[in-house]
């Protein structure tokens, strides 16, 4: 089981603005509470112990209020970036925040809020002996659908449909030793994902739960929608 994650929680948002001008992204409310804290406590209700929020960006806001983590039961560091170093940089810098002995580390970005169990992504990844494990997700198509037939009569309409392509959802199971070599600054995408891929050692695992982000207001009203519907309705209850 995994016990460690490094959440990446830097972003400024600047597309979700004025929201984000006293707070960084993470921190944003959503139904009562920061977007950050729907993952922190999904990852503790998954057995996960221990938490870097890697950050830049108005981090004195998380750290004020996630302090060490003892009021959520968990352990908490900060890794303070004090120049963007990039996603892969940031995985990196984190990384000496976590036990020499942790060998799998859930990653992913601050924006997520994820309804999805962690034990079977990590038993698909030791299944493979992947290096690094990627949660998957349905491309959604930006645009209605209109069908048609041969003969060009629409038969039918369909609203944003899936499309039967798969992308990068941004959460990851992670070994240690993949982490050590994500570039000191730079993304771990443009280099180590593609090196992984040649060799064998990255694998996809398709969800079978729910994940929302928020990179826009619209995105964000969405995820207010949605979230009580397929978020763990005991992690809703507000008890901080």
């Amino acid at each position: 089981m995994v016990k460690a994650a490094i959440i990446l929680a830097g972003g400024k948002g600047e597309r979700l603005r004025p929201l984000t001008d006293k707070v960084p992204k993470p921190m944003i409310d959503i139904l009562g509470r920061p977007l950050i804290e729907y993952q922190v406590l999904w990852l503790k209700d998954q057995g996960v112990t221990h938490i870097v929020f890697s950050c830049g960006y108005k981090n004195e806001v998380i750290r004020g209020y996630f302090k060490d983590g003892s009021e959520f039961g968990l352990k908490i560091d900060y890794a303070i970036e004090e120049t963007p170093l990039g996603r892969g940089g940031a995985f990196k810098n984190a990384l000496k925040f976590i036990p020499a002995d942790t060998k799998l580390v859930y990653g992913a970005n601050g924006d997520e809020v994820i309804a999805e169990p962690l034990a079977p992504f990590v038993k698909f990844h030791e299944k493979n002996n992947a290096t690094a494990t990627i949660l998957l997700q349905r491309l959604i198509s930006p645009f209605g659908i209109v069908e048609i037939e041969d003969d060009g009569k629409v038969t039918a309409f369909r609203e944003k449909p899936q499309l039967p392509h798969w992308i990068n959802a941004g959460v990851y199971i992670l070994n240690r030793s993949c982490i050590e070599m994500f570039p000191d600054v730079g993304d771990h995408e443009t280099e180590v994902f593609p090196n992984l891929t040649k060799e064998g050692k990255l694998y996809g695992y398709k969800p079978t739960g729910f994940r929302g982000t928020v990179n826009t207001i619209k995105e964000m009203n969405e995820l207010i929608k949605e979230l009580p519907k397929y978020f763990p309705q005991h992690l809703l209850v507000n008890t901080k």
